[in-house]
């Protein structure tokens, strides 16, 4: 297309929405004429589909259960008076909780003040805290965040070095919402040896985020934890950073959780426009299908040019593709339908993958997310009448049109500035686009069965772990082979995975399992 045709585009396409300070310029989407009005019903029957959601519908058959994670920012919405008050009652509280802690009128057990704070969790229990720290935290922080999201010892080991003497003035929140989530589970019994090793108590330092009643709960009050905080099963996990998962984290932090609230709730209220040309995350969703087919043909790249949505791509990674990745449509017919989503930051990005977006597989769709406001305070001139956020704009603007040359698709995101109600919008705008799409390739976005298969999986592999470990133990002398070892479990089948954890256990002295290497490889010999 020529610039004047792009210009032309850009007026005729261009969704302005002052009401929460963005814009979305899906002019370089190469749609056409027809599009629109091709995918009207079907747009307005994700409308109706998503107004069913919000008054209570059963929306996770799996498990028989309401979704309703826009009624956390909007309580009066709520479809009973007992919800509305759970939501309403449980802001404050995360308010008082955070007011507490920075005025010192809940200390730690030595009487001093809380410094820090150690969130443990998984997946959308630590996903949405993680990008809400860093997008808004700053020198000023009431509480300086740290995170354990996985269960890997080493990366434990260097979260804990870090904070290193700080413990003892560390507050921990545990967020689980069944308490049994394994990863989880794991730090916090992590956490729990590192402040006892310190010779510090831990639930005097501890606070759990979770459903009522769960093991997590019990734990909590039969050991007499600083707080807790509920989950709610209507609200999933990857949708879960405006309840007490992500409010309480950000409180501690001193974000302003208000204007977090404040934002999503805007961009919520705008979104319910059935008008779709005004509506920006039913635009979104259309872009979506139109770039992949409706099928996932094209990955989606997430360019935000600014450092703190750096996480932003790793927060929609486990919102689109957990809520999209899916094998059965609505009717029980296999469609494997899901986006993989990918992105890194700008201006980094030109020194990383832009040249492969620009001349490589053209395999993609790309959203720039552009933010007005470079900074707070006066900028600095690096070249006469240029700044470094001059720079940063014009890489986005080159880069943009560098792709358009190439016919490679994009849109782009603009947001005034910065601030807790921009971020609020932001993970707003993407839970709606996400339903609306679902219902535009008739998927269920609330459930996932995928990863409880993998959960499953992994609790299989561990009880053959258990077993390997007694069978070597029970043959004090013997070396088996790991073919040896899985005959003599009546598992030959399984010989391979038992390969993999004898060699695992074998590199970690915990276990007490010896490996004595033998070429080809997988002829080693293991004892217990």
């Amino acid at each position: 297309m020529t610039s004047q045709t792009l210009w032309k585009r850009y007026q005729e396409y261009l969704c302005v929405c002052p009401e929460i300070g963005l814009t979305l310029d899906i002019s370089r989407m190469n749609f056409g004429t027809y599009f629109f009005p091709r995918m009207e019903p079907a747009v307005q029957q994700a409308y109706a589909a998503m107004a069913e959601l919000e008054q209570g519908a059963i929306a996770n058959p799996d498990e028989g259960r309401m979704v309703g994670h826009y009624w956390l920012r909007a309580p009066k919405l709520a479809p009973t008076p007992e919800i509305t008050a759970e939501i309403e009652f449980t802001v404050r509280a995360v308010r008082e909780f955070a007011a507490d802690i920075h005025e010192a009128a809940i200390t730690t057990p030595a009487g001093t003040p809380f410094r820090r704070l150690l969130v443990i969790g998984i997946g959308g229990s630590a996903l949405g805290p993680q990008f809400v720290a860093d997008a808004l935290g700053s020198s000023a922080d009431r509480m300086k965040p740290h995170f354990f999201d996985n269960t890997d010892p080493d990366g434990m080991d260097r979260v804990l070095a870090e904070i290193g003497s700080a413990l003892a003035e560390t507050l921990t929140v545990v967020i689980s919402k069944s308490g049994g989530t394994k990863e989880t589970r794991n730090g916090m019994l992590e956490a729990r040896a590192a402040y006892g090793r310190a010779g510090l108590a831990f639930p005097g330092y501890a606070v759990a985020v979770t459903g009522a009643g769960s093991e997590l709960d019990q734990t909590a009050v039969s050991e007499g934890w600083l707080a807790r905080f509920p989950m709610w099963d209507w609200v999933g996990g990857r949708t879960s950073v405006t309840s007490a998962v992500g409010l309480l984290p950000a409180a501690l932090q001193g974000i302003d959780i208000a204007g977090l609230l404040e934002g999503a709730q805007a961009c919520d209220t705008l979104t319910r426009c059935p008008e779709t040309r005004k509506n920006p995350a039913a635009l979104l969703a259309l872009m979506w299908h139109h770039a992949t087919a409706g099928r996932g043909a094209r990955d989606m790249v997430v360019l935000p040019y600014r450092d703190r949505l750096l996480l932003f791509s790793r927060y929609l990674q486990q919102l689109i593709m957990e809520s999209i990745g899916k094998e059965l449509d609505l009717t029980g017919r296999v469609v494997n339908q899901g986006i993989s989503v990918y992105g890194n930051k700008g201006s980094t990005d030109q020194h990383a993958y832009v040249q492969q977006l620009r001349e490589g597989v053209p395999n993609f769709f790309v959203t720039f997310i552009q933010v007005l406001k470079d900074r707070a305070g006066g900028a600095l001139a690096v070249e006469p009448g240029v700044t470094s956020g001059d720079y940063l704009f014009g890489f986005l603007q080159g880069t943009r049109q560098a792709l358009a040359e190439k016919d490679r698709e994009s849109l782009t995101i603009t947001v005034d500035e910065l601030d807790a109600q921009a971020i609020g919008v932001l993970i707003a705008l993407y839970e709606r686009a996400v339903g609306f799409y679902a219902s535009l390739v008739g998927i269920n976005a609330y459930h996932q069965p995928g990863v409880e298969a993998g959960k499953k999986a992994a609790g299989v592999v561990l009880k053959l772990q258990e077993e390997l470990f007694a069978l070597l133990r029970s043959r004090p002398g013997e070396q088996l082979t790991a073919d040896e070892a899985a005959a003599a479990l009546g598992k030959g089948e399984e010989a391979e995975s038992a390969f993999h954890i004898l060699r695992h256990a074998a590199a970690n002295p915990d276990h007490g399992i010896t490996m004595v290497p033998e070429e080809p490889l997988w002829l080693s010999r293991f004892s217990g």
